[in-house]
């Protein structure tokens, strides 16, 4: 298996562990004021999702729309817990199917904010995986300020637990 495949797989492995752990908690902790960037639990938790929307229509070539990191719309956990599942399974797709020689492909694209950007296709699947672990240990943080052990989601742990192998 290839790099970006072990690690889009390692990313919907470690979402879907994550957010399923969240489930059992009641909404005023997900949605609750968190001195946090994105300001609750659940709005950093759709950020990730957000973003992991706007790299996928970069790959594409497509306008994501967004105009801000912190959209206004955040749905509740359950919807959550489906975007984020589809999204993840699209990235699983992208890496399985993509040519090895696509992967170093330039793409161009514009920041939310209104920078240009260029990276190759690999780095961008990169990123993704990245960000999304960044943002998973900002709720894990505060899933501890709330006495709840978050799940390990670690690379190692995965790799463990789904005998994904080496590159």
């Amino acid at each position: 298996m290839r790099e970006a495949e072990v690690l889009t797989r390692y990313k919907a492995w470690a979402d879907d562990l994550f957010l399923a752990a969240l489930s059992s908690l009641p909404d005023t902790e997900l949605t609750a004021p968190r001195s946090i960037v994105f300001g609750s639990l659940l709005r950093t938790l759709n950020h990730s999702y957000q973003m992991d929307c706007v790299w996928k229509c970069h790959l594409l070539g497509k306008p994501h729309g967004l105009t801000t990191r912190n959209p206004d719309d955040c749905p509740e956990l359950e919807e959550l817990i489906v975007r984020q599942r589809s999204i993840d399974e699209w990235y699983v797709n992208y890496a399985n199917t993509i040519a090895e020689n696509e992967l170093k492909e330039i793409v161009e694209f514009e920041f939310i904010g209104g920078e240009t950007g260029r990276m190759n296709r690999r780095d961008i699947l990169l990123h993704v995986v990245n960000h999304t672990t960044y943002h998973r240990g900002q709720a894990a943080g505060i899933l501890y300020q709330i006495n709840v052990t978050p799940p390990a989601t670690d690379f190692p742990v995965f790799l463990r637990e789904t005998k994904a192998g080496t590159w």
